[in-house]
Formats: structure tokens, C-alpha cells, sequence
């Protein structure tokens, strides 16, 4: 198996295969649908054309050149509401080898190094491997309710990690 290799920043081709990456994991395990794959195309687009260094992390999991994996620090409401974790995923090919560790633990040194004195995700309830390792990464489970802004009802969950 390749190498991963942790890139920051957008490289062409990368915004196209985060939402793939996304859309065809949670049609396969979780039934979501077009609005789903829609939203992060959406959502992630308008994040890169805010992009800004100073206080946004974009980073890629790279194996000879592929994007099997990404996270992003969305840091534009860190002071009034914390950083914000989004578009976590790694490939069915490249999960249990590392890949997520490294991609969760270089988000949360930036958000370190940035000051910050939260940081938060939502996700849902049942992907247990992402939520251990957001759990290794000091995140605690701080709110659960029903609810569909993946589409499809789910117990969605908020994580928190204080830094400060």
C-alpha cells in the first residue's frame, strides 16, 4: 500500500474528490442521497473561496498523489463559537492504517497554534471509528438530538474539545 502523505492547502482535482470521497461512503453505508453529496459540494466550495491561512486549515491524505482523505479547520467564528471540524474522511482503502489519526491530530495542532479556545464537530450517531478517534483527540460528546441536516433523520451528536 502507498505511503500517506499529509498535504495542507487545495490542490486541483481535490474539491471534486472530497465530495466524492463523501458522497459515496454515506450513499454506500448510510443511504444519504443527492442532497447530501449537494450540500458538501456546496458547503466546501464556498469554504475554499473564503479560505483564509490565518485562521482556516485545509489538509489532504495524499498516497502517490490521490486525495484519500481530508480535514478542514473552519476557523471563521473560532473566537465566538470555537474552530469547527469539517469534511473528515478517510478512503475504504486507507482507513485503520493511520491515515485518520494523522489528519485529526495535524487540525487539532493548528487550532493549538492558532490560539483557540474550542474546537467542535458534528457528526451522527454510529460511525464509531471516527468517534474514537475524535475521542484519542480530547473531544467529549456535549449534546445529541434528532435531527436531518444530512438529509436523512439521524441522532446527530456535538463534539467539543476545549483548549484552553
Amino acid at each position: 500500500m502507498p505511503e500517506i502523505r499529509i498535504a495542507q492547502g487545495y490542490i486541483p482535482g481535490s474539491l471534486g474528490r472530497v465530495v466524492q470521497l463523501h458522497g459515496a461512503y454515506y450513499h454506500q453505508h448510510w443511504g444519504f442521497g443527492l442532497f447530501f453529496e449537494v450540500k458538501v459540494a456546496t458547503e466546501l466550495s464556498d469554504f475554499l473561496k473564503r479560505y483564509d491561512e490565518s485562521r482556516d486549515g485545509f489538509w489532504l491524505a495524499l498516497a502517490d498523489g490521490s486525495v484519500e482523505g481530508s480535514i478542514v479547520i473552519d476557523g471563521i467564528h473560532a473566537e465566538s463559537e470555537g474552530a469547527h471540524v469539517r469534511w473528515f474522511i478517510v478512503s475504504d482503502a486507507f482507513q485503520r492504517n493511520g491515515a485518520g489519526t494523522r489528519l485529526i491530530e495535524t487540525a487539532m495542532r493548528f487550532c493549538r497554534d492558532k490560539g483557540f479556545g474550542k474546537v467542535y464537530l458534528w457528526t451522527f450517531e454510529g460511525l464509531g471509528a471516527a468517534k474514537c478517534l475524535y475521542e484519542k483527540a480530547g473531544f467529549m460528546l456535549v449534546e445529541e438530538r434528532r435531527g436531518t441536516q444530512w438529509g436523512t433523520e439521524v441522532n446527530e451528536q456535538r463534539f467539543e474539545c476545549l483548549l484552553r
